[in-house]
């Protein structure tokens, strides 16, 4: 499988949560503890939005950075890191479950000024393939240029309307899996961890659907933790939106981290944030 980290909150620079933390998401490409596998070598990405967001037609398109080797060892990767500051960003660490190691089969996915990563499978993938590619609107299809699950997920939730309604879409997509895995007989068909964004809102969900799904967890608080640790300089310039959400925990800091709850999703927004129970929508 893979491991991912989604961040939305004060401007900071890329290393900080790519490099920094004693569990970074770098650590986690050779020491992941919760994954499938302990390497992630098939592959990376970041995506990114610009401190300015806005854009003469609204929010502006993300920067994308993939490459097909280890991240723990590209120097091109911690050059970026070093360098590029944003307000919301995607990383992913890949382990491929099948599908060729390419740069176009490495997360995130971008559409627009739209942002996708996952971590999971669709069971049976070879299977099922037809039949979903099919279920792509056509004015989509030639936008795809991969292999994976992954990215055919995202347009198939990108057909069923994403751009509308980011949660419907997504249990809508995963009703269309689901139901298709049904008539070929595969069980079990989706295990999935999601990470989108559309430049203003965070969305993460967390599924399967034999409801044991890979582990996914979000930072609590930034005024609270503030409270329990003063002593800790990073909290303290951390705005009061800042939220981080991580396959695996990034650091060892007690309470900082809460488990996404099993079939669910939650989203990050200026103001309140808020959890919601995930029902897929069978055709």
């Amino acid at each position: 499988m893979c491991r991912w980290l989604a961040y939305s909150g004060s401007s900071i620079m890329l290393e900080e949560l790519l490099y920094k933390p004693a569990h970074s998401l770098i650590d986690q490409s050779l020491h992941a503890r919760m994954g499938v596998e302990t390497t992630n070598g098939d592959g990376f990405g970041v995506g990114w939005y610009p401190e300015d967001r806005s854009g003469p037609e609204g929010t502006v398109e993300p920067a994308v950075f993939r490459a097909t080797g280890p991240a723990w060892s590209d120097r091109n990767l911690h050059e970026l890191a070093h360098c590029v500051r944003s307000p919301l960003f995607f990383a992913h660490i890949r382990a491929s479950t099948g599908t060729a190691v390419q740069q176009t089969n490495c997360h995130p996915f971008r559409h627009g000024h739209w942002l996708w990563m996952h971590n999971g499978t669709i069971h049976g993938f070879t299977q099922l393939k037809r039949d979903l590619t099919l279920a792509v609107d056509p004015s989509l299809y030639p936008s795809i240029e991969g292999s994976t699950d992954s990215e055919l997920m995202f347009y198939l939730a990108l057909t069923l309307g994403l751009r509308e309604d980011a949660p419907g879409a997504v249990e809508r997509m995963i009703g269309l899996v689901e139901a298709t895995a049904d008539r070929h007989g595969v069980p079990d068909s989706v295990q999935m961890t999601l990470g989108i964004s559309d430049g203003e809102r965070l969305w993460a969900f967390r599924y399967s659907t034999e409801h044991h799904s890979r582990s996914l967890f979000f930072s609590g608080s930034v005024h609270a933790l503030r409270a329990l640790h003063p002593e800790n300089v990073a909290l303290r310039r951390a705005s009061d939106e800042t939220r981080v959400i991580v396959s695996e925990p990034i650091g060892d800091l007690p309470d900082a981290w809460n488990e996404v709850p099993e079939s669910s999703y939650g989203v990050v927004q200026a103001g309140n944030d808020s959890m919601h129970a995930l029902v897929p929508r069978r055709p």
